[in-house]
């Protein structure tokens, strides 16, 4: 069933922020299909910009990525599978996640210039509403008024454990503490990174996915929706969860 919740008429942005791992992604597009609006990746974006780099050869310096970003196409196309992530024409859906992306992207995200530039596409993709957006700084910086804003955590060993999962594909000798060491340095260069880093908004609400599993993260999150906004509040299925 899909439910089309709106405020005053307008369908709503719901931004999702976190660190890796935390479960946001999947959480988020399964969101999305509940409601009938349009998920927004905002982390393949930048890995996308990252893997042109590689690709192209660009050094990784905010002038060299900035001009990079004006030369290239990045396409996010939603199809009955899913979203896929396009770079020039190419679908880089699983390329985008591979280790050598992944080990670059937060510095690649760090630059001003390059933040800049993704901040106004983002806002653009969802300015009318109807969307689920997730990342590190929705909340925060892409769309500060957002009707409903939602921090997702969990704790590291659980983030860790998740992650070796998609990675253990591309690295069977990737270990659980391998994982937990990427994932703590890279939530200390999200969190310390100058131009808009990894926080939790002051009015975003805290979903702690430790002991969660991907349904009963996006319960919960469709209750919150609920209460924030008065939407959702006929249908019977929906019980408050927090």
């Amino acid at each position: 069933m899909v439910f089309r919740p709106t405020r005053m008429n307008r369908p709503l942005i719901i931004a999702i922020d976190g660190p890796a791992g935390s479960g946001k992604t999947t959480t988020a597009r399964l969101l999305a299909q509940r409601l009938g609006y349009t998920y927004i990746d905002t982390g393949a974006m930048y890995r996308a910009l990252t893997l042109a780099a590689l690709d192209y050869g660009v050094p990784i310096t905010d002038d060299a990525l900035a001009a990079l970003l004006e030369r290239i196409s990045i396409e996010l196309r939603h199809t009955p599978a899913g979203q896929r992530t396009y770079l020039d024409g190419r679908d880089v859906t699983e390329r985008i996640r591979s280790a050598d992306v992944t080990a670059l992207v937060s510095q690649v995200s760090s630059f001003p210039s390059v933040r800049r530039s993704m901040i106004r596409l983002q806002r653009e993709l969802g300015r009318n509403g109807g969307v689920v957006m997730d990342g590190r700084d929705i909340g925060t910086a892409v769309f500060p008024d957002a009707d409903v804003k939602i921090f997702m955590t969990a704790d590291l060993k659980t983030r860790a454990v998740r992650r070796l999962e998609e990675l253990r594909a591309a690295d069977p000798t990737l270990t659980v503490d391998d994982v937990v060491e990427q994932l703590d340095q890279r939530d200390a260069f999200d969190s310390s990174r100058q131009y808009n880093p990894l926080r939790r908004a002051d009015d975003a609400i805290v979903v702690d996915t430790t002991n969660l599993t991907v349904e009963e993260q996006v319960e919960r999150i469709l209750g919150i929706i609920r209460d924030r906004t008065g939407t959702l509040s006929n249908d019977p299925s929906y019980e408050r969860h927090y």
